[in-house]
């Protein structure tokens, strides 16, 4: 192997143990040795990569933003309607939240973001920014309510999300989080849908069998 493809195998096996210390420890509790024992790594191939834990936290927040990233641009190239693509894309990160350690990961680093210096701010601020895309898409189709500013939609509908994932973390481990959002949508829609072609059926749309 390469010593570039081996230096960049090591920053990702580095990457994800610090996110599986961090979901489990959390970002005050966590050490660089507890990163690198996870990691299965020297604290010389660690400190090779990245010179603190903030250095460290900041890179897994990264990651988990490209993660979602990625899963939003294949959905939002997927033909579907705005408010169909806006369903989706949460029940996407519900699932995401299931499976993988460094979305886990980022989404508990940046409620504690107080804990570390600068801002974690983009991937909040690139959520909003997409849903609100959507939204003035959805409302200038006549499939979203136009009575309500878009902005404010998307911040509520990423604030709901949030919410919804945090309860269902604490309450079940997220066992439920998929049921918790087919269920914020059932109540969300009678409210941003209109009575034309908005979509009716949030259990059928979320479960891939409609929209």
């Amino acid at each position: 192997m390469a010593q570039q493809e081996r230096a960049r195998v090591t920053r990702a096996t580095v990457i994800e143990g610090a996110a599986r210390t961090f979901e489990r420890l959390g970002y005050g509790n966590a050490s660089l040795t507890d990163i690198a024992e996870t990691a299965a790594v020297t604290k010389g191939a660690l400190y090779f990569h990245f010179k603190s834990k903030e250095e460290l936290a900041k890179a897994v927040i990264d990651e988990q933003h490209a993660r979602v990233r990625e899963t939003s641009e294949a959905i939002l190239g997927g033909g579907h309607s705005p408010l169909t693509s806006m369903m989706l894309l949460c029940r996407h990160f519900a699932e995401q939240l299931l499976v993988d350690p460094i979305i886990r990961a980022g989404i508990r680093l940046t409620l504690e973001a107080s804990a570390f210096e600068g801002s974690v701010k983009e991937p909040y601020e690139d959520w909003v920014s997409t849903m609100q895309l959507l939204t003035t898409q959805g409302q200038s189709q006549g499939e979203i309510n136009q009575a309500i500013d878009a902005e404010v939609i998307a911040r509520y509908v990423v604030a709901s999300f949030t919410g919804v994932q945090l309860v269902s973390d604490v309450l079940t481990a997220r066992v439920d989080l998929v049921q918790r959002v087919e269920d914020m949508w059932t109540i969300l829609l009678p409210v941003l849908g209109t009575s034309g072609d908005s979509p009716k059926y949030p259990s059928e749309i979320l479960h891939g069998r409609k929209g």
